[in-house]
């Protein structure tokens, strides 16, 4: 049985708890998670070589918990589809990241990104990633190169192109990568759930990655329970905003 297969079926087959209970990740659970995202790393193997970064730096904030998803309508380059919040009503749960294409912080995570919301998309999750960056500073996250970098990192999600700035502005988004989790509770549109960092690693850490954070949190979000950890903010490079 292959990992993935063997991580999901031990998935499936935990007995589910009680929703006013924190959610407990078995430990062998959080060893194939890292397993999955880096498999050096739950070796105790070699990490990722160590990168000096000069770009600005910030940390995600200006949400909490309770938040609404912002109504958004945006192109994905790669399809020319135009997609809606609506489409994702479907789900128990969506991710919404932030990222772009030039920014260290996010090259640091593609590859990884992209193995953790295939692992979870096929548990139910929904997934999507929008560009708001400012083209006329950094042509390099336009909507041809996006498409480009949807293709070569083979994203499992639709990847959006926020050309006004909008939606981050409605979303309060500051930096790249930035994730928020929402979750289904009743209501429309969805829950804010949680607001953090991917995982502790870092292009200048020497920290591997695991997805540690973000995992658990999905984990939590698609079973019901209650999050057992305190959120980290994301840390990345600022949007690049419109002069």
């Amino acid at each position: 049985m292959s990992l993935v297969a063997g991580v999901r079926a031990s998935l499936l087959s935990s007995p589910a708890s009680s929703s006013s209970r924190p959610c407990q990740a078995l430990a062998h659970q959080v060893r194939a998670y890292r397993s999955l995202i880096s498999p050096a790393a739950s070796r105790g193997g070699r990490r990722r070589t160590r990168l000096r970064v000069r770009a600005a730096r910030l940390e995600s904030t200006g949400v909490s918990v309770g938040f609404r998803a912002p109504q958004f309508e945006l192109p994905e380059p790669l399809t020319g589809k135009i997609w809606t919040l609506d489409d994702f009503e479907g789900s128990p749960a969506l991710l919404v990241m932030f990222i772009c294409n030039h920014c260290p912080f996010v090259k640091h995570l593609k590859k990884d990104i992209a193995k953790l919301t295939s692992f979870y998309m096929e548990k139910g999750l929904a997934s999507v990633a929008i560009s708001s960056n400012s083209i006329v500073t950094h042509p390099q996250d336009g909507p041809e190169y996006m498409a480009e970098e949807a293709k070569l990192f083979k994203y499992p999600f639709p990847y959006l192109y926020d050309e006004s700035q909008e939606v981050a502005k409605g979303f309060r988004a500051v930096c790249t990568p930035e994730f928020y989790l929402f979750k289904k509770d009743g209501r429309r549109p969805f829950e804010l759930f949680y607001h953090g960092q991917f995982d502790d690693s870092r292009p200048s850490n020497n920290v591997p990655v695991t997805g540690r954070d973000l995992s658990r949190a999905i984990d939590c979000a698609l079973s019901g329970q209650e999050l057992p950890f305190d959120q980290k903010p994301s840390v990345g490079c600022s949007i690049k905003w419109h002069k």
